[in-house]
């Protein structure tokens, strides 16, 4: 068995004759357990709540989305439509107009956007399963679909055919407008539903048929703000890109859900990188005690370590005993810590133990990601808090 790894056990696991060394170093073992029980929480806390804020978009946003590269719109021709049938990455996609509109009703205003979509829409996007009421719109009537914060803030209900709603959009062209009923075009649709996902989009979004919008905007029977694409299982999103992009003939750009999300993703990412700091930065003061035990360790041996030397150990023998106890107390302490952490997030997952609302669980996540993290940091800070408290080890030989 390695030397020093053997007296470093012996030290490690058996008492002190001071009972202040003994005590110390429980402390410093407990300082490590509690580091780590803490930042493995807090990392799938954040990771839970990370896969919570993503799930709207996962599941209401397309897998790849093409939009102009520049303006406004682009042209998809009927030949472009078939060779994206042909695509083989491609399970379907749907063609969709977007544009900035203002909502009158009753004297109320607002602006939204208007999203045109095709009868291919709700393959790609699921949106029909986030209607709260009434159902989605019937592609041949001047009906739409509409948030729920849009719903409350014009006080609207759904098939009230007596109060219609009323959607503007300016009308293209140049020069200056002396008629200012001339300067919109507009619309009057009955809401046949109310969608309700989250804060931003139930206050962002109208839904109509796609022909609406073209009609509303003025826009050609080629013209679209973009297509939206759901890719079959197993499908290089790399790949389909490519193909895409070779087969769209106007300049366009292809975006993922990451980039779609790209603020949210920025944001959610930093956040988790300023907690795994802060939280680093609390583990880096616990280890403070494991360099005290070791230093109060190497002086309650300083005549075992003499003994050791004249025996013929070499100083870097015996500073690699106390470096050795360091690096198991470190390692003791933060993997009962992640132990305890990780009994205790299965816990949260399985019996809900924290509830944010009576029906909405507090989010958690296990991720091998963390557990890996929570090791490397714990294992390279303890053995870094052991080599500086090792190097005493040369005084008290000298001493």
């Amino acid at each position: 068995m390695n030397f020093p790894f053997y007296i470093a056990r012996r030290y490690l696991f058996s008492k002190s004759s001071s009972n202040a060394i003994n005590i110390i170093t429980i402390i410093a073992a407990i300082g490590v357990f509690a580091g780590a029980f803490a930042l493995f929480i807090v990392l799938s806390g954040f990771s839970g709540l990370k896969d919570f804020s993503l799930s709207f978009s996962n599941q209401y946003d397309p897998d790849l989305k093409v939009l102009p590269a520049s303006g406004k719109t682009f042209n998809f021709s009927e030949e472009e439509k078939e060779q994206l049938k042909n695509i083989a990455g491609i399970s379907t996609f749907s063609e969709v107009i977007e544009e900035r509109v203002f909502l009158d009703f009753r004297s109320k205003n607002k602006t939204a956007y208007i999203k045109g979509v095709d009868e291919n829409f709700l393959k790609v996007n699921h949106l029909d399963s986030a209607l709260i009421r009434g159902v989605w719109f019937h592609p041949t009537e001047s009906q739409v679909v509409i948030g729920n914060n849009i719903s409350r803030e014009l006080n609207l209900g759904v098939f009230d055919y007596m109060s219609l709603l009323k959607v503007l959009v300016p009308r293209p062209g140049t020069g200056q407008v002396l008629d200012p009923t001339r300067a919109f075009n507009s619309q009057n649709v009955v809401v046949s539903g109310i969608y309700s996902i989250n804060e931003e989009l139930d206050d962002k979004y109208v839904y109509s048929s796609l022909d609406f919008a073209r009609e509303l905007l003025s826009l050609k029977p080629t013209e679209i703000t973009g297509l939206e694409l759901k890719l079959k299982p197993g499908a290089d999103p790399e790949t389909v890109v490519t193909e895409v992009q070779a087969a769209i003939e106007d300049g366009i750009e292809i975006k993922n859900r990451a980039q779609l999300n790209d603020a949210l993703y920025k944001m959610l990412n930093t956040e988790n990188l300023a907690v795994y700091l802060i939280f680093t930065l609390v583990l880096i003061i616990a280890l403070f005690n494991v360099v005290g035990s070791i230093i109060m360790v190497i002086l309650d041996k300083r005549e075992n370590i003499k003994t050791l030397h004249s025996l013929g150990a070499t100083p870097r023998q015996i500073k690699n005993i106390f470096f050795t106890q360091g690096v198991f107390l470190t390692l003791l302490g933060g993997s009962l810590g992640l132990i305890f952490s990780l009994i205790l997030v299965f816990m949260q997952l399985e019996y809900d133990l924290v509830m944010i609302t009576p029906s909405l669980p507090y989010p958690v996540s296990i991720t091998w990601q963390n557990i890996v993290l929570v090791m490397v940091t714990i294992t390279s800070l303890g053995m870094l808090a052991s080599w500086i408290a090792a190097n005493r080890s040369k005084k008290a030989l000298n001493a």
